[in-house]
């Protein structure tokens, strides 16, 4: 026995064993026996620890589970409040501390704030029994686990005093005369010379609109939000008509094509000019349309047509006898259709049209100016009986005549005509009388020049007893060259000029006449 429980020493034991071996064998047995029971003691405190842990731990664990049965878990959130570890007594009582901040702006677009109390509001609770479900909701078992929980929506057991509600909406900085700027929509400008029109942005201003605010701080208190942005939330009242309203922008769109309008009617040397600057007079807007002022219009081409229309009017001319008349009679000239120009002018500017125009004419004349009559026209002097024919400002034909028989009442008119159109071959038809002609070319009605080969001398006075009814009668190859030179619209230019014949023609001082 003794041999199997014999231990060899290690190395680092010898020394010891030496140093003892002159001590009883016991000795060596109660130091080696006296180290092993001074391990044994240190362990056994450091065993305590971790039970102490664990007991505490315990403790502690079932402290949470009690604490938890009323308390809200770390990490929740309840409509917009963090409520961790409150109680429903905590967040109750905390409400009194509520304040709702109602943040504006002032006229230069400043923001500022204004800040009310829970009181003055007027928050009121009917009943917490939607946090103590909450809680009860809760695993207090799990308090130790990591929660993060938000309850969203809208408290019902939050109210409000409406009445008190509208009585701090009223009391608004925003809400007081003085200290706001009202809306003003975008507008269309004047119209502004070589720029038309444009479009002036409207004001927002910051006048609050009340009832949009009132539902607002109502909804706010009840779902305790701590403040509200009256411009995030729209609550200004707003223009009715932005800048960039489609309607406002087709209808400047609109006004700057009829302003563009340029014009320019050519009368001669002279210019009249139609543009934006005379336009904008004549245009109004009613109910978002665009009206031209028919009357504006009208009075425009009248204008013109009164500077620039000749016809039915009295003229200087300057006889071949050199002498210088008025004529007053007849009906050539310039003679505007006004209603048709008037019509036409209009579907122009509606256009916005540029450019040269000619007016509608229901008869136009040789040039524009007061020799309207050009340097091509037939000229009879009724009392010489002598009929004179002008090509390009030079005398190419003169005849005697006979002119209508002044005996029956037949005489020919004094007057400026044009020729009508010319017609070979026709036959004249009267009251008692059908005449055929190989030349006619009438120019007044039905009063024309025409051939005579029935008469055997013209000039004279032949037409005082033994006129005709009233047209130019003519040599048959006078007719027949005069048929040749002159077109329609040729201008005849009928007179009398007392103290004159025939023959006084070559008292002219120049056969080559131009008038003057």
């Amino acid at each position: 026995m003794k041999r199997k429980n014999k231990r060899i020493p290690a190395d680092n034991e010898a020394a010891t064993i030496e140093s003892t071996t002159l001590q009883p064998g016991i000795n060596i047995g109660s130091t080696t026996l006296g180290r092993k029971k001074a391990r044994r003691g240190i362990s056994g405190k450091w065993f305590l620890i971790p039970v102490f842990i664990i007991i505490i731990g315990i403790t502690g664990y079932f402290a949470g589970v009690v604490y938890y049965k009323s308390h809200f878990f770390k990490g929740t959130n309840v409509y917009g409040t963090d409520v961790s570890q409150m109680e429903v007594q905590d967040f109750e009582e905390g409400l009194t501390d509520y304040s709702l901040k109602i943040i504006q702006k002032d006229k230069d677009g400043v923001e500022f704030e204004e800040e009310f109390s829970s009181d003055a509001l007027g928050l009121t609770v009917s009943s917490t029994d939607e946090l103590v479900k909450i809680i009860e909701e809760q695993n207090e078992w799990l308090w130790p686990m990591q929660h993060s929980a938000v309850y969203a929506g809208r408290p019902t057991f939050i109210g409000c005093d409406l009445d008190k509600i509208k009585e701090v909406v009223g009391s608004l900085s925003n809400m007081q005369k003085e200290n706001i700027t009202r809306p003003k929509d975008a507008y269309i400008s004047g119209y502004k010379k070589g720029k038309g029109y444009e479009i002036i942005s409207e004001t927002n201003g910051n006048e609050l609109d009340a009832p949009a605010v009132i539902k607002a701080v109502e909804s706010a208190v009840k779902g305790l939000k701590t403040e509200i942005n009256c411009e995030e939330l729209g609550l200004y009242k707003k223009p009715d008509i932005s800048s960039g309203d489609k309607k406002l922008n087709k209808l400047l769109k609109k006004l700057n094509k009829y302003t563009s309008t340029d014009i320019t009617y050519e009368f001669g040397d002279n210019t009249e000019v139609l543009d934006g600057d005379t336009i904008n007079k004549w245009i109004s807007v009613k109910n978002g349309k665009v009206k031209i002022d028919e009357n504006a219009v009208s009075e425009f081409v009248a204008s013109i047509r009164r500077k620039y229309d000749t016809i039915f009017r009295p003229r200087k001319f300057k006889t071949s006898y050199g002498e210088t008349i008025t004529i007053a009679e007849g009906d050539y000239g310039w003679w505007m259709n006004t209603p048709q120009e008037i019509k036409e002018l209009t579907k122009l500017v509606k256009k916005g049209k540029q450019g040269k125009r000619t007016p509608c004419y229901y008869q136009t004349a040789d040039r524009y100016g007061k020799r309207d009559y050009g340097d091509t026209y037939v000229e009879i002097n009724l009392t010489a009986q002598h009929v004179i024919l002008y090509k390009d400002g030079k005398m190419v034909l003169e005849t005697d005549c006979v002119t209508g028989n002044s005996a029956r009442g037949f005489d020919t008119p004094a007057g400026v005509y044009g020729i009508t159109y010319k017609q070979r071959d026709a036959t004249l038809n009267g009251e008692n009388y059908s005449t055929p002609v190989n030349y006619w070319m009438p120019f007044n009605k039905n009063i024309g020049l025409h051939d005579a080969g029935w008469r055997s001398s013209f000039g004279g006075e032949l037409y005082k007893t033994n006129g005709s009814h009233g047209c130019v009668n003519l040599p048959p190859d006078k007719a027949r060259q005069i048929y040749d030179i002159i077109q329609t619209g040729t201008p005849v230019i009928c007179y009398n000029l007392p103290g004159t014949k025939s023959g006084d023609i070559a008292k002219a001082t120049s056969k080559e006449k131009k008038n003057t």
